[in-house]
């Protein structure tokens, strides 16, 4: 019996933009495998069986079972781009069964053609059954694309752009591309997020407004401040510094105060909690954020460590203010993630010893840093230095 070859045929956006490589594999099968919705697209094959499998699992038990010498797989879109191919692959490596990949148009390609556009220059994300952010999306500095379906459509993206005060971002969203009933729809995020679209629907968003990218430290005089405490600019910075903030980070901010330090992880991570009880100190937070377009900041009303508990998990957590729950707050941390790295600042040496207890009793490896600065200021002809109180970064990691 000759040897099973398995062809992963991409099916582009529908019948009208199969290449030539795909047509030949369709017509020369001996079986077919895929979604009921792919499986209707191919045209009627006598005696050749239709079988509906998804999930590479599923995908490579009918290939064990369906005694096939040329069957084709079926994968919406192109192959290379949130396929099921990306599953499947790995599989039949490891069983060490023959395969070709037959790639296809994209609805990625599709839309930037539609819309006159290279797609180079986007951020891609797929919303299809995936947690996805938009609004960490769109704070990259690209116009985000999305693949869209499930229980997050265009219109659900859009919401969340909305609420996150993004609602006046240009969407363009694109229905059953290069398929009967194709329609293009160009508004603002707000506009979109009341009205309903198609399951087969991409989303484009032009970036955010942002500040230029620049190292953590920003000036004091910059930040909305009254009469609410505020984290100095070289602790700021040496905050980030030691919790070693990343782009793809979850951060905490506990006690946020102005949101000077929210605002600073926000413009460096993925996403950030402000969680804050004053109301003075609230409204700060919110002024700083729109002033900076920290968009992917969310401002969390609240006393911790109560007001933690519903939060996401984070990756790295800075605990500013603590109302005398330095424990309690930990304790939340560690149990919601127990990698998270941690910061704690302390002007009272009472408060130092609390951390190093609290953190070393929970397993962490700890680091003490002490700061003191001190900023010139001119009397007369001369500069005399003038002393900022001393701050403790209580620094832990479990290794």
């Amino acid at each position: 019996m000759a040897e099973m070859r398995v062809k992963l045929v991409s099916m582009g956006c529908g019948n009208e933009t199969l290449t030539a490589q795909a047509r030949e594999a369709l017509e020369e099968a001996d079986c077919l495998i895929g979604s009921d919705r792919l499986l209707q697209q191919v045209p009627a094959r006598p005696n050749v069986p239709r079988l509906r499998a998804v999930r590479g699992e599923d995908i490579l038990s009918v290939l064990h079972t369906c005694r096939a010498q040329k069957p084709c797989v079926l994968l919406s879109g192109d192959a290379g781009f949130y396929s099921a191919a990306a599953g499947l692959v790995p599989l039949l490596e490891g069983e060490k069964i023959s395969f070709e990949v037959l790639p296809g148009v994209s609805s990625l390609q599709a839309f930037a053609a539609r819309l006159h556009q290279n797609w180079q220059g986007w951020n891609l994300y797929s919303a299809h059954g995936r947690n996805c952010d938009p609004v960490a999306a769109v704070c990259q500095g690209k116009p985000a694309f999305f693949l869209t379906g499930g229980t997050l459509g265009s219109a659900e993206l859009c919401g969340f752009l909305a609420r996150a005060g993004l609602g006046e971002l240009r969407v363009d969203i694109g229905e059953n591309l290069l398929c009967k009933g194709e329609k293009l729809y160009t508004g603002t995020a707000a506009e979109c997020a009341n009205m309903s679209f198609a399951p087969l629907s991409v989303l484009l968003v032009q970036s955010a407004p942002r500040p230029p990218k620049r190292t953590p430290g920003i000036p004091d005089e910059e930040f909305v401040r009254d009469q609410v405490p505020m984290t100095k600019q070289e602790v700021r910075a040496a905050i980030l510094g030691k919790l070693s903030v990343g782009p793809q980070d979850l951060c905490w901010d506990v006690g946020a105060g102005t949101g000077s330090v929210s605002v600073e992880l926000a413009l460096q991570c993925r996403e950030t909690w402000a969680v804050e009880r004053e109301k003075t100190a609230l409204a700060l937070i919110e002024e700083n954020r729109n002033k900076f377009g920290a968009w992917n900041l969310h401002i969390h009303a609240g006393k911790a460590p109560e007001a933690l508990k519903d939060l996401p998990a984070p990756d790295k957590v800075f605990i500013g203010g603590s109302g005398g729950c330095l424990r309690e707050i930990v304790n939340v941390v560690s149990s919601a993630n127990p990698k998270a790295r941690v910061c704690i600042s302390a002007i009272a040496v009472e408060t130092l010893h609390t951390a190093l207890t609290v953190l070393e009793e929970l397993g962490y490896e700890t680091e003490v840093v002490q700061i003191s600065i001190s900023r010139a200021r001119k009397a007369g002809e001369l500069h005399l230095l003038m002393a900022q109180n001393p701050v403790f970064l209580i620094t832990g990691e479990r290794p």
